[in-house]
């Protein structure tokens, strides 16, 4: 009888814990914890489990919630019951930590009318913008003063995009042509590239793992075709036709297909050789307005991270992309999400199933915006409901809703440790959000006017902002 008292006693101060991947696999088998093990004993055991050489960060979730106290506080604190194994979810965490900017330190007149699109070098050192005054501007941010201003287009500048080795900057106008220039000289590369027959929606590079020095990249038209261009022949090299109507949004994949999403409300995956349709994804019934891809931080990064390291050869640049290409993959498929007018939004795994992951419901209002978190495992997307949502990345289950704007809310960005995002709204007001306490950090008032564009550079030190107002913005801690 004592005996069993005794287990009885044991059993009681200890819980049974199963360790789960944020994929959703087992970490070894299940555990009996004493109730004092908290967060840092649950890192020691899983480092442990993993046979980590160097220490990793991790954050543990039960169910959607964040885990901050011991288990014994929170077995209590739930009234959970004891013979239940608890599934404890870890998730890894950014080494270094992005502190959230707080303060103004710039603000940049230069541009004439609205500035429509903004966007940081992949390694965060140097910044550009597109505006309604037809011209690209390359900004100083040592000095923070422009450094050049590229005339060439004849319309407005919609869209720009760096390709992740950071030689090159694409922009593409309201006329349908899209222009090269360099960045270090500010001179437009040989003639324009003609061919769309309507306005530039979105363009995007082919990552720097599948190609070193980058020389493709697709552009989405109002035309309802995308175009794949070679830098080297400046010439499109092959035409992806097939939509019906706008294509709005396209992303190159790390998997080497690209994806266009368009008003005709499908989804298209094409391989990249011969412009061949791989499959469509159905299922919006309405505009698509908006892709993401779960890789995307890595892609638009390529070879450059947080420690700054720069590389002799573009082929060394390629080796380190694909390293950390495949780390931030692991086994898991690509993920997409998309955005719509319909109020919803699709989670898909495009190499594995036609059929959706999952169905994203809540928005009062169009999505215009969405976006994966730099490590894959959060999403987010921006609406005309006047609020930003949060999702787990990984099954497409609602986490929070970050209300504060007034207004639409046009662009999201995250920071390079995935701990805080950033909104851009029609209310003139930046807003910084905290990840894990799901709350605002910073509100960030200053501009007079819309604000159209956000970027949070992949180095974490500053955020750029543009809008209605015509003049550029810099925050930083």
């Amino acid at each position: 009888m004592e005996m069993e008292m005794g287990m009885g006693m044991e059993r009681s101060s200890s819980v049974m814990c199963q360790l789960v991947s944020p994929e959703g696999d087992h970490l070894g088998a299940a555990l009996y914890l004493p109730h004092n093990v908290g967060p840092p004993q649950l890192q020691e055991i899983v480092n442990h489990l993993l046979h980590n050489e160097d220490k990793l960060p991790y954050a543990f979730y039960i169910g959607d919630e964040e885990l901050s106290v011991q288990l014994g506080a929170y077995m209590q604190q739930k009234n959970a019951n004891v013979e239940v194994t608890l599934r404890i979810l870890y998730q890894p965490q950014a080494v270094f930590r992005i502190r959230p900017v707080n303060r103004c330190s710039a603000t940049i007149a230069g541009h004439t009318e609205a500035v429509l699109a903004v966007s940081f070098s992949p390694d965060g050192r140097c910044l550009a913008s597109g505006s309604g005054d037809t011209t690209v501007r390359f900004w100083d941010l040592s000095t923070q003063t422009p450094l050049f201003t590229c005339k060439g287009h004849k319309n407005w500048v919609l869209c720009i995009a760096w390709s992740p080795d950071g030689n090159h900057l694409v922009s593409g106008s309201k006329s349908g042509e899209l222009i090269l220039w360099d960045p270090k000289t500010g001179k437009q590369l040989g003639s324009p590239l003609t061919g769309h027959r309507k306005w530039i929606t979105a363009v995007s590079w082919e990552p720097v793992h599948l190609q070193s020095p980058c020389r493709r990249f697709v552009s989405a038209s109002k035309d309802g075709d995308a175009r794949i261009w070679d830098i080297t022949t400046r010439k499109c090299v092959i035409a992806l036709t097939g939509h019906t109507n706008s294509v709005t949004c396209v992303k190159w994949g790390g998997d080497g297909f690209i994806y266009t999403g368009s008003e005709d409300c499908l989804i298209k995956v094409w391989e990249t050789s011969q412009g061949k349709l791989v499959k469509t994804l159905q299922g919006h019934g309405h505009w698509v307005n908006s892709l993401a891809l779960s890789t995307e931080y890595v892609l638009r990064t390529g070879g450059y991270d947080h420690t700054g390291k720069t590389y002799s050869t573009a082929e060394e640049m390629k080796e380190a992309a694909l390293a950390r290409y495949k780390k931030m993959r692991g086994n898991a498929p690509e993920r997409l999400v998309s955005g719509s007018d319909d109020f919803t939004m699709f989670l898909w795994e495009p190499t594995i199933s036609k059929q959706p992951k999952a169905r994203m419901t809540g928005h009062q209002k169009l999505v215009n915006h969405v976006y994966f978190s730099p490590d894959g495992q959060w999403l987010a997307s921006a609406s005309f409901d006047k609020s930003v949502k949060l999702w787990n990345g990984i099954t497409g289950k609602f986490v929070a809703a970050f209300r504060g704007h007034v207004a639409d809310v046009y662009q999201i960005s995250w920071s390079a440790d995935s701990r805080l995002l950033l909104s851009g709204s029609k209310d003139s007001t930046l807003k910084v959000w905290d990840i894990r306490t799901r709350k605002l950090k910073q509100d960030l008032p200053g501009h007079a006017d819309e604000v159209y564009a956000v970027d949070w550079s992949p180095d974490g030190e500053k955020v750029a902002s543009g809008g209605k107002d015509r003049v550029l913005k810099l925050w930083m801690n």
